[in-house]
């Protein structure tokens, strides 16, 4: 039996190479993947580290002996390989490991149309057909194919602005040595800006800093250049590239919140009366946002499997969540910070206004970030304090992803991490007094629901 229960996440498989994914692991998910989808092709990516080759190449040869034909892409974003999904309208797979550092790889997989695979949507069934047998093979092995779907990738991008309305605006890419420094060149060459990309060597081990722009200590190269440039934005990769945080141009960041209700705006401005979803952890200036702007606002569960589901079922044109991920309706329902990227660019062009005067209608509260907390039973920590405010008058309390806390001034989330023994807190107050004050109040609850009798506390980590 293959050791799959530490791989296996909530959204996709992912480890340490070779202890945890190996050569004979991603054969046998690739078996069970053709297997599972039953599809005629299957479509294969790999981002820059070092043991993707190998790792997508065992896995190509599993599908292939399942009689899938399987299309490579070779080097490749993960929206990339989203759009080739539905672009093909094939299952896909996509060697990454996002932003963990360099010994990690892993495997983010759809259905066709980029259709999402997560633990309660196909990823437990992969994994056991993967454990349980080495596959079938089948009567006539499936040929490999390579494709370049690149530049088709970059004029779908593209096709989200009015290009004739993009002005000569400066911009500074920090692609930390990820997929980005392969997709932001092509679709920004056909543009009017003047681009500068640091840091756009594919590298899988990370030389300058780590792929994970959430981290303001990953933000500093790029806001010097920001600064040192006169640039008018700062656009942040992650490893795969499907992510991306901006900065203004003081080198002041914008949080996942204030990218959506940017983007939010923009899309009703071509959509009217469009619906747009946004997660329960982003702001409550995004909702305020989509309603000024005569959007319909619908509330989601963190995470894409859950975002994608929605948006089939209300038609929303866009979504957005506080960590950074942004999905279009018009791209297979799957996220992009290209596509994000670009339409805050076109908003810049056409409105005339730095960045630094544009987010600031938008910045009406104050948000902690998310703040995690290590702690033996998560989900036994949540229920204690549901338990202790479900007995106090006055709060609203939503339990449709961990537990969602309402005074009407200010509101917190807690909710247990899908991967890690982690309790992630997200609060947001009026005032940064306020934002400090109530943060406070929640980590000594948590404490003494973790059941700290040392006196030391668990340990408290701000991520954002």
């Amino acid at each position: 039996m293959l050791p799959l229960d530490p791989i296996f996440k909530a959204y996709d498989v992912r480890g340490s190479v070779p202890d945890q994914l190996d050569a004979e692991v991603c054969r046998a998910v690739g078996s069970a993947f053709a297997r599972f989808t039953r599809a005629p092709r299957v479509v294969v990516a790999r981002d820059m580290r070092e043991s993707g080759r190998p790792l997508s190449e065992a896995f190509i040869d599993g599908a292939a002996s399942e009689g899938a034909t399987v299309t490579d892409l070779g080097l490749a974003s993960t929206d990339l390989l989203y759009f080739a999904s539905g672009r093909l309208d094939a299952p896909a797979a996509m060697f990454t490991a996002s932003h963990n550092p360099a010994r990690y790889n892993g495997i983010k997989m759809c259905r066709a149309g980029a259709s999402p695979v997560g633990q309660d949507t196909g990823l437990g069934e992969i994994k056991a057909m993967a454990g349980a047998s080495r596959g079938n093979g089948a009567a006539a092995r499936g040929r490999v194919e390579h494709a370049d779907l690149l530049d088709e990738y970059a004029a779908h991008v593209r096709s989200f602005v009015d290009v004739d309305a993009l002005a000569p605006l400066r911009v500074v890419a920090d692609t930390a040595n990820g997929m980005g420094g392969l997709v932001v060149p092509s679709v920004m060459a056909p543009l009017p800006f003047e681009l500068e990309i640091l840091f756009p060597e594919l590298d899988g081990n990370f030389p300058n800093h780590p792929a994970d722009p959430i981290q303001a200590e990953n933000l500093v190269d790029l806001n010097r250049r920001v600064l040192a440039t006169g640039a008018n934005v700062g656009l942040a990769f992650d490893g795969d590239a499907d992510r991306v945080f901006l900065v203004d141009e003081q080198a002041q960041p914008l949080s996942g919140s204030l990218t959506t209700a940017l983007v939010a705006r923009a899309m009703l401005e071509k959509h009217p009366g469009a619906t747009i979803l946004y997660n329960l952890i982003c702001s409550k200036a995004v909702p305020e946002v989509i309603e000024e702007n005569g959007g319909v606002p619908v509330r989601t569960r963190v995470g894409h499997s859950f975002i994608k589901a929605v948006m089939a079922e209300t038609g929303a044109v866009f979504g957005g969540e506080h960590s950074g991920h942004y999905y279009f309706r018009d791209n297979y329902r799957a996220d992009s910070g290209l596509i994000a990227a670009v339409i805050v660019l076109e908003l810049l062009s056409t409105s005339g206004q730095p960045l630094s005067e544009l987010r600031r209608p938008f910045e009406r509260y104050a948000d902690s970030g998310e703040i995690n907390t290590e702690v033996p039973d998560p989900a036994r920590v949540v229920e204690s304090i549901a338990a202790e405010l479900g007995s106090v008058s006055g709060p609203s309390l939503d339990r449709t992803d961990g537990l969602t806390v309402d005074w009407g001034d200010w509101w917190f989330n807690i909710r247990p991490s899908n991967t890690e023994p982690l309790l992630r807190l997200n609060l947001e107050a009026p005032t940064p007094s306020a934002r400090d004050d109530h943060v406070a109040e929640i980590l000594s609850m948590i404490d003494r629901a973790a059941g700290d009798t040392a006196g030391a506390g668990p340990t408290h980590r701000r991520e954002s």
